[in-house]
């Protein structure tokens, strides 16, 4: 059962992640979704051990999801190699996470926030100066070495 509380709290965060959405960069925009993604896997984790399984599926459908828009952003014309290998990454996450949601398996919901951090860890790590060109670079055309979305 959900309480008014849990409601009000679930309602300003999901606006508070609107707003930040709408403000957000597309280096900013990446970060969070990668962020949304991990976040709605630690919580499946969480209700396949309690053996709560609509909700566990939920949020791996949620995680899925998540994963499947950051492989759709991905551009592959100017992303070359980089951007394949990172589809082909993407692609992998998804049958893991509905493999883990199959057999109930928490240590593959591991193995892909281990490898959705990674990705993050990169992401995360590309400078400032670097991000800023992208923003400003024609139709947000992501450099081949920085493919991994807009």
């Amino acid at each position: 059962m959900s309480y008014p509380k849990t409601n009000a709290l679930n309602t300003y965060n999901q606006v508070a992640v609107q707003a930040n959405a709408t403000d957000a960069s597309p280096h900013r925009l990446i970060q969070m979704l990668l962020e949304g993604a991990l976040e709605k896997i630690a919580i499946a984790k969480g209700h396949m051990a309690r053996g709560e399984i609509a909700s566990k599926g939920r949020h791996i459908g949620w995680a899925i999801s998540i994963i499947s828009g950051l492989r759709a952003s991905l551009d592959m014309e100017a992303g070359g190699e980089i951007a394949q290998n990172l589809e082909a990454l993407y692609e992998y996450m998804e049958r893991r996470m509905l493999h883990a949601n199959q057999k109930n398996d928490a240590t593959v919901l591991d193995e892909v926030s281990g490898l959705l951090r990674e990705v993050k860890g990169a992401w995360d790590a590309i400078p400032e100066q670097v991000q800023r060109a992208h923003a400003q670079s024609k139709c947000g055309a992501v450099p081949e070495r920085l493919a991994a979305g807009r």
